[in-house]
């Protein structure tokens, strides 16, 4: 193999202080979830008197919350009336409105 020519590097003479500040713009929430609450609470909404064929409720999740019209549930999803599926795990409260 050839002898390559060797890289000149500039000397640093002088104190480099270029980041002064940071930021981070993701926000975390920690939220204990009890899925047998978030389950009691699904129940109550359709065993109340009320509910004849829909509710209307509010969804929060981890990072949002929405109201949907329930008509139907699974072990594992909601049922909305426009035809989505919720998955009852990614529910971190819900309640009739």
């Amino acid at each position: 193999m050839a002898k390559l020519p060797s890289v000149y590097a500039n000397p640093i003479n002088k104190k480099i202080n270029n980041v002064q500040e940071t930021y981070y713009g993701r926000e975390e929430r920690n939220i204990d979830v009890n899925p047998s609450n978030i389950t009691n609470k699904i129940n109550a909404i359709f065993s109340a008197k009320d509910h004849i064929y829909k509710s209307k409720v509010r969804i929060t999740y981890r990072d949002k919350t929405a109201e949907e019209v329930i008509v139907g549930k699974t072990n594992l999803n909601l049922l909305t009336m426009d035809g989505k599926l919720i998955r009852i795990t990614e529910i971190v409260d819900i309640e009739k409105i």
